[in-house]
Formats: structure tokens, C-alpha cells, sequence
């Protein structure tokens, strides 16, 4: 069993091929696909994806990037929209200062309006946190100090003690194709002495496709080539392995199991 948390099913360049993406990714183990929006524009076909398929879900939110283009989403929006049964999680939401394409104050009040609607809906919030490692985990326990919720940083390409804050925090972390790169010496440390009953694995497809795919469109198949490489980087059975980051999966995004 293999369970991608975090690829982009609806995206131009994927979704023209998405029933062939989804049978290969079928074919190579992978059981369950987390479809991830990024902003408002996106949510209705990202949910009609997982309506149509049923080993897709969905999430909704907004995307630090688009956070300026999105003034109207607060709470209650967000809390409405994850009323639906295949919507699974919030985000990906959180603050990214790298590209800074989006005011840093209004990423931080939509970063924080959707931790409330995670808090509120009990769902878990999928967080994006680029350059930002600072403020997003200040952020963080802030919130968490209201209210618990729960949540996965996904993608994770942060310093071992903004993974330690965020494991101490309750979160998941999640790691995608860019832990194969040669490059990736600091991730592949860190990834080899996550908790294991904190991990997860990702796609973020169509991007970051891993070894030995890398520089091809990714594609939630790929989840597979991650595993292997983690495994072998932990010394873990890489069945075992795939086994129990899916059930982790299913764990956090527990809406899975309705």
C-alpha cells in the first residue's frame, strides 16, 4: 500500500491525462491520492476528481501565493466547503517568503483562517512554509494555543529544528521526491530520524518527480521511487515502509475512513 498526501490531479499538463496518470499510479501500489487546491478557482473540479474516484480525496484552501487574490476567504468559507464528504483537509495554506508573491501580512491572516477552520472542522491543515520557517512556526503555536488541531508541513525542505517544533506541535511531516537529490544532504539527515508514526510521503506532482525520474512531469506513481529511497536511507523494509506511511495517511486525514 502506497498513499500519495499531496500531488495536483487538476493541473493543465496533468489533468488532460489524468484516468492514464491514475492507472499507473493504480498499477504501481498506490491505494490512496490526496488532491490539493490551491486556490478558490480550483476547488469545485478538485473535488469533482475525488467525487469520481474512489481512492482520491480532496482538500480546499489557498495557496500563500494567491492569498492577495482571495481578501473575501475566511473561516467560515473554508469551514463551509470542507462540509463536503470527500473533502478531507484544509490548505495547502502557510507563508511563503521566497517568491513573496502575495503581501506577507495577508498570508499570514488566510495562513491563519485556515488553521481556525482545521480547528473548528476538526480536519487537518496542509501547510506550505517557504523562507518562513520563523513566523510560520511562531504562527503555529500561537494557534495551537487557542485550540488544538492537527496538520502535516508538507513537502518538507526545513531545518531539523523547525521539525522538531512542528513534531512537538502534534504535526506530520511529509516528504516528497526532493529527498532522492544528490543535493539533499541536510533532508536526507533529517528524514532518516523522523518518528515514523509522524511520516508521510508525497508527489507534489506535476512537480519534484524523483530519482530516477527527475526532470520528467511527476505523477503520483513516483510516490513508489520515494519510498524505496527513504527506506534504504532509514534502513526500513520498504513494504513496511509504504504500509505504514499509507496508514498514517489515513490516520491524520481520518475522513478517509468514512
Amino acid at each position: 500500500m502506497l498513499a500519495d498526501s499531496h500531488c495536483h490531479l487538476n493541473y493543465e499538463g496533468v489533468f488532460e491525462e489524468q484516468r492514464a496518470i491514475l492507472a499507473r499510479a493504480r498499477a504501481g501500489g498506490v491505494t490512496a491520492m490526496l488532491n490539493i487546491s490551491t486556490r478558490e478557482s480550483e476547488w469545485d473540479a478538485v473535488i469533482a476528481t475525488a467525487e469520481r474516484e474512489p481512492d482520491v480525496w480532496a482538500t480546499i484552501g489557498i495557496h500563500p501565493h494567491d492569498a492577495d487574490k482571495h481578501p473575501d476567504i475566511g473561516t467560515e468559507r473554508l469551514i463551509a466547503a470542507a462540509a463536503h464528504p470527500k473533502v478531507v483537509g484544509l490548505g495547502e495554506s502557510g507563508l511563503d517568503y521566497h517568491y513573496d508573491r502575495s503581501d506577507r501580512t495577508s498570508q499570514r491572516t488566510c495562513f491563519r483562517a485556515h488553521i481556525a477552520a482545521a480547528r473548528e472542522t476538526g480536519l487537518p491543515i496542509v501547510v506550505h512554509t517557504r523562507d518562513a520557517e520563523d513566523d510560520t512556526a511562531a504562527i503555529m503555536a500561537e494557534e495551537m494555543g487557542k485550540g488544538t488541531y492537527s496538520g502535516v508541513i508538507h513537502c518538507f525542505t526545513s531545518s531539523a529544528a523547525f521539525a522538531d517544533k512542528a513534531l512537538a506541535m502534534g504535526m506530520y511531516i511529509s516528504i516528497s521526491g526532493i529527498v532522492t537529490f544528490k543535493n539533499a544532504t541536510d533532508l536526507q539527515t533529517i528524514a532518516a530520524r523522523l518518528p515514523v508514526d509522524r511520516l508521510l510521503v508525497e508527489t507534489d506532482a506535476p512537480f519534484l518527480a524523483p530519482v530516477p525520474h527527475r526532470g520528467k512531469r511527476g505523477e503520483p506513481a513516483f510516490v513508489a521511487d520515494t519510498v524505496r529511497f527513504l527506506a534504504k536511507l532509514r534502513g526500513d523494509d520498504p513494504a513496511s515502509l509504504a504500509d505504514r506511511t499509507a496508514a498514517n495517511f489515513h490516520t491524520l486525514f481520518a475522513k478517509t475512513n468514512a
